[in-house]
């Protein structure tokens, strides 16, 4: 057993050692194999749970992405851009402090927007940008619309993560001084590493950070992760740096196997490039032995990025729908959009549900 209750006030949150230490190691090998090693029995130990009772993804917005970014060096297809899909996930779950629900990755994407990047690019399509910002980042839904949808209210919300901090803006949900919560009840659970580093941005960061996205927000609503944890029975967030330096991976125990969610990649080709048939993928595998796909637009850690994909395709397993590739569901997941034409996954998870939602209000 690698679980023990040490460090947190809420009882839901246990501390996991499966990985300590793995990424201590001064040869990067090393704290790949130690990585690898632990990851048979973490999977073991949240595979003998029963399945969470509820898990749905709802799609919430469509965003141009730059290719060099998305798929780094590999992809061969001349083209500027691809199109992510960005979704929030409801899941429940059951704990010795009854059934909880958290949102993965509740996105407030009308605020996000002024993230620097996303407003510069926006800004550069000059006098027609109100004509093709409904038609390069189409609005799908929202987190209000979704969990309406399915009757969870705002007051039944426990917690909310995210696999890192670029582009939110969680003023909205949690609270300030001048705004009250939309969920009242619920913290943000944040490994303190990405918090740190969004009250204290370089450059290279900052255009991918939601201006004042955290401010005001009380401390008392957040809960800063220093290691592992399980949540409950059947979810975990695992530390998989790279993408950011505080970037976790939400895993959940559902009836496919694990789930894992992060944007350490982008889409299931970014997990299995030797399968891709996204031109330039299998032969920029073969030829480098580089055999994961980077999301590469920060890059602050990319030896341990590598590492941590490697990390969450082996949490994840293969999946039962197209046994090539794994269950990494990520949090904004490539998909193919007519306006980008010529890149197309080979494998996408699209939207996904296991079970009903518990307590909901009709």
């Amino acid at each position: 057993m690698a679980i023990v209750t040490t460090g947190y006030d809420d009882p839901v949150i246990q501390t996991c050692e499966h990985f300590s230490g793995a990424r201590e190691h001064a040869a990067p090998q090393d704290r790949l194999n130690a990585i690898v090693e632990a990851c048979k029995p973490f999977r073991e130990e949240l595979l003998a749970h029963e399945p969470v009772p509820y898990y749905q993804s709802f799609d919430l917005v469509r965003v141009p992405y730059p290719r060099r970014y998305a798929l780094k060096d590999a992809c061969s297809v001349p083209i500027p851009y691809v199109h992510i899909l960005n979704r929030v996930f409801v899941v429940q779950f059951q704990s010795d402090d009854g059934l909880k629900t958290m949102l993965v990755s509740p996105s407030d994407h009308r605020r996000n927007s002024d993230t620097p990047f996303f407003k510069q690019m926006t800004l550069s399509f000059g006098a027609l940008k109100d004509q093709l910002q409904p038609l390069m980042a189409p609005e799908l839904g929202t987190v209000e619309s979704s969990l309406a949808q399915v009757g969870i209210l705002p007051e039944q919300v426990d917690y909310i993560t995210y696999d890192h901090l670029h582009t939110q803006d969680i003023r909205r949900w949690l609270g300030t001084a001048d705004t009250p919560a939309y969920f009242p009840n619920a913290k943000l659970l944040v490994m303190r590493q990405e918090w740190e580093s969004t009250k204290a941005l370089l450059p290279p960061q900052k255009q991918w950070y939601c201006p004042e996205g955290i401010a005001g927000v009380s401390i008392d609503k957040i809960v800063l992760l220093d290691n592992d944890v399980i949540l409950g029975r059947g979810v975990a967030l695992v530390q998989t740096p790279g993408h950011t330096e505080g970037n976790h991976s939400i895993v959940v125990r559902t009836p496919e196997g694990l789930f894992v969610t992060s944007e350490n990649g982008v889409g299931a080709d970014s997990y299995a490039p030797r399968k891709s048939r996204i031109p330039g993928l299998r032969k920029y595998a073969e030829t480098s032995g580089i055999d994961v796909i980077l999301n590469s637009n920060t890059l602050e850690r990319g030896l341990d990025q590598f590492i941590s994909m490697i990390q969450e395709r082996e949490i994840a397993g293969t999946s039962q729908r197209n046994p090539d590739f794994y269950n990494v569901v990520n949090s904004s997941e490539l998909t193919a959009y007519w306006m980008f034409p010529g890149i197309v996954p080979t494998f996408t998870f699209g939207p996904v549900k296991f079970g009903a939602p518990q307590g909901a209000r009709q």
